[in-house]
């Protein structure tokens, strides 16, 4: 099943394949942008109290950021899969150097928003939001690419252990990155190891079951196709780039109407 996934992706560490791109990654990405979007913009017209809405306390808000991240991170394991099946076609040192370009892409954006929420929220910056967990998930998962069932298996672990204990040791903000602490961190953004690591294993692990099924799944899958979602297809081709560049023009355009108004 491979899939050329474009450097911009934050999801991907997949190289360039014969076989062009899956739609339906594309697509799927898409849609979880959008979402992402969505609930950003909400956030924003909270922030300018045009609205008034507790979106990290009320349950509703707190499920819809949970599905979108949760959606996020499953293809980010399903991105690390289809890489390691189109590496077969390219030499050790060429898959090497495209990896760390396109995690140093990552990491760069991820110290970016770091500083750029430190100008904004002061001592609620983004210090391990979703580009920071990205960026380490990639290197903790570099040998997981070819699991089957045993990503699953540890997936579901994973994410069994992060939403259940709650560890007073781990309520520093040094080791709560990790996971486990009883309450969140003071900042706008965390995506802790435990238990979203297990996602991306799950995103893995279901990529290679369809890799190592039935011929007929992953030629129906290569043949899915985006019309009626080229929309998302294209928000899908460019994640990264979509991520950076949303919110401050969203951020920008609100702010520029609360002064005028």
């Amino acid at each position: 099943m491979p899939a050329r996934l474009p450097t911009s992706d934050p999801s991907s560490s997949a190289v360039g394949a014969a076989h062009g791109r899956l739609p339906i990654v594309d697509v799927a990405r898409g849609v979880a942008i959008a979402q992402m979007i969505a609930y950003h913009f909400c956030y924003d017209l909270n922030y300018f109290s045009w609205i008034h809405v507790a979106l990290t306390r009320d349950a509703p808000w707190i499920a819809w950021r949970t599905a979108i991240v949760a959606q996020f991170l499953f293809l980010v394991g399903v991105a690390l899969a289809l890489r390691h099946a189109n590496e077969a076609s390219i030499t050790k040192a060429k898959a090497r150097a495209a990896f760390w370009k396109r995690w140093g892409q990552i990491a760069g954006c991820a110290c970016l928003v770091s500083l750029t929420s430190w100008w904004l929220f002061g001592s609620r910056f983004i210090w391990f939001g979703v580009l920071h967990f990205v960026a380490l998930a990639q290197l903790l998962l570099l040998g997981s690419a070819r699991l089957g069932w045993a990503s699953v298996i540890c997936g579901v672990l994973i994410v069994a252990a992060g939403a259940a204990l709650r560890i007073t040791l781990f309520d520093s903000n040094a080791v709560s990155w990790i996971g486990f602490a009883p309450t969140k961190p003071s900042t706008e953004d965390f995506v802790p190891v435990f238990p979203w690591l297990g996602v991306v294993l799950l995103g893995v692990g279901a990529a290679r079951l369809c890799q190592q099924s039935d011929a007929r799944w992953a030629q129906a899958l290569r043949g899915v196709r985006s019309d009626g979602w080229r929309w998302a297809g294209l928000l899908g081709r460019w994640p990264l780039t979509v991520y950076m560049l949303h919110q401050p023009l969203l951020f920008g355009f609100l702010y520029t109407v609360h002064a005028l108004l």
